[in-house]
């Protein structure tokens, strides 16, 4: 019964634990308040000497690579393991953390992504309702 409780437990580890890495990480790559530093970032990543500093910057632009070093951070600040109780259990643990934040940040994406379209055909339906209430004889 032990077992299965670990299980469990590791299973719900598993589903709220990326949900922070997703965040910090998508945060870092994609919103405003860390715009300027992306934008160093970016451009370290086009133009930098050397391929270590141009691969060092471009983890800072990129979600996916960004989550495996939140990842760690997340898995070396709480103990996390999967299915196995040593090393290969952070791996995996590490690697399925990583996974479901993907998910988690692509689903937000596309969930954002709605949103907009939704934002988008509202004020292009507003514009054609004021333009109708201006000009009531022209047709649209």
């Amino acid at each position: 019964m032990e077992t299965t409780m670990d299980i469990i437990q590791q299973i719900f580890w598993l589903l709220i634990l990326p949900i922070p890495v997703a965040c910090i990480a998508w945060t870092v790559t994609h919103e405003e308040v860390f715009r300027e530093p992306r934008e160093y970032c970016v451009g370290q990543s086009k133009k930098g000497r050397t391929i270590l500093r141009r691969k060092f910057f471009y983890l800072f632009t990129c979600e996916y690579c960004f989550s495996h070093y939140v990842t760690l951070g997340v898995i070396l600040l709480t103990g996390f393991q999967l299915l196995l109780p040593d090393w290969r259990g952070y791996i995996i643990g590490g690697f399925a953390t990583v996974w479901m934040a993907n998910v988690y940040m692509s689903l937000f994406a596309f969930i954002r992504q709605d949103i907009k379209k939704e934002k988008t055909e509202i004020a292009l339906m507003e514009k054609k309702v004021e333009e109708i209430t201006e000009n009531p004889t022209s047709k649209s």
